[in-house]
């Protein structure tokens, strides 16, 4: 009953031309907020979705490393253990160690990190090749897979360098205080380069694992992490295995998850789309203030109905629920409308990619969207509360006001 009137309020010509106008002014504001909340909220999803797989093309699902000390020994036997695990696919012996690259006159301070063969299936970095092939040599020819921005930083061209590359890093055993004692220096080819992110790409090489060992005099079971890989399908199910890995190893290691490992990068990316869902409610509130105007002066437009439901026993609360609906109505109008054009819109920039991103300078040029239904959820919920609030002020006061029959002309 109390949808009925408010559609048919709704609906009805006004005495007061500036009702509808105002109506309609609310609805439009309704509208472009759901709609721009959408929008917005499914491009954040979208950058989120592309960055986290950019990531996870990169840090393993799962790594290890010790508490205490930079390097420690890992067996086959404890590998062997760990593989008892549920749900572990893949584990790799990984060492990184921060080095000097030269390549003439041109020199880079990457991360060389070692790692096995076993190492490729751990993560998909393989599948970002932009030059050469994914080739880490041996302990003897090591060969190095540079990210673009430190093999354009030392002139390097992979597969076609007349000259080899010379490694230096820290020696371990040196006792002195001079260059030549301290670090040690070992020339590699270059296999490769990769383009994954700028971060990685300024920032890591690869070699073999051995060669590593090799230059750092270390054991052939010790390594700096381990870096293992399940078939879990998202963050929550690896969170679980992160338990039993901890009771496998003991309490002499840490054990990481992905959001772990970057907890920063995605805390960022979480309270950033948090703040600009803040910022567009704004428009939503705007949205408010004209409904608390439309649903004021619709009061006083209905007067005599209010007093005529009221003489036929319809009591304050009843009043108040009706232009609460009348609200609901405004709202449902609007947000349906937004909704209908935010899918229309994410659905073409998936289909045609309409809006580019700007620049050239990132893995894809155009915007991506992903639509969550907890999104639709949020902002439908959103919607509902701006509209109880903004009706309720006006709701209130046609259910208190008395109104009198015969001062209606």
């Amino acid at each position: 009953m109390y949808l009925l009137f408010a559609w048919r309020y709704f609906k009805s010509k006004k005495s007061i031309n500036a009702i509808n106008i105002i109506a309609w002014i609310s609805v439009l504001a309704i509208a472009v907020g759901t709609a721009a909340l959408i929008i917005v909220l499914s491009v954040f999803n979208g950058f989120e979705g592309l960055v986290k797989s950019l990531y996870g093309d990169f840090y393993a699902d799962v790594k290890v490393v010790s508490v205490s000390g930079k390097y420690f020994h890992f067996t086959d036997a404890d590998k062997k253990k760990l593989f008892q695990v549920n749900s572990i696919t893949g584990i790799s012996r990984v060492i990184e160690e921060k080095a000097l690259l030269a390549n003439g006159d041109y020199q880079a301070i990457p991360y060389i990190k070692g790692v096995d063969t076993s190492y490729i299936r751990i993560n998909n970095i393989d599948r970002h090749l932009e030059k050469g092939k994914y080739e880490l040599g041996t302990t003897d020819a090591p060969k190095l897979v540079l990210g673009s921005g430190i093999a354009n930083a030392i002139g390097a061209n992979p597969g076609l360098n007349l000259e080899q590359l010379t490694i230096y890093l820290p020696n371990r055993d040196a006792h002195g205080t001079s260059i030549d004692q301290a670090m040690l220096s070992y020339n590699a080819t270059t296999a490769g380069s990769f383009t994954i992110q700028q971060e990685f790409d300024n920032k890591y090489a690869f070699t073999n694992l051995a060669f590593m060992q090799y230059m750092l005099n270390l054991q052939a079971d010790e390594c700096t992490a381990l870096e293992i890989k399940t078939n879990l399908p998202d963050d929550n199910a690896i969170t679980e295995i992160k338990k039993k890995i901890s009771e496998v190893l003991g309490k002499n290691f840490a054990v990481q998850t992905r959001f772990e490992q970057n907890q920063s990068l995605y805390t960022v990316m979480e309270v950033e789309k948090w703040v600009v869902y803040g910022i567009l409610c704004l428009i939503l509130i705007v949205a408010a203030f004209n409904m608390i105007g439309a649903l004021t002066m619709l009061v006083l437009e209905k007067q005599k109905d209010i007093a005529v439901l009221k003489a036929m026993g319809m009591n304050n609360t009843s009043v108040q629920k009706l232009f609460l609906y009348e609200g609901l109505v405004l709202a449902g109008i609007g947000g349906t409308a937004g909704l209908l054009i935010a899918v229309i819109t994410c659905v073409l920039q998936v289909k045609y990619k309409l809006i580019k991103l700007t620049g050239g300078s990132f893995v894809i040029d155009y915007y991506p969207v992903k639509m969550l239904p907890g999104d639709f959820i949020l902002v439908s919920a959103t919607i509902l509360l701006v509209t109880v609030f903004a009706s309720w002020f006006p709701s209130r006061k046609a259910s208190l006001q008395l109104f009198s029959l015969k001062s209606q002309n």
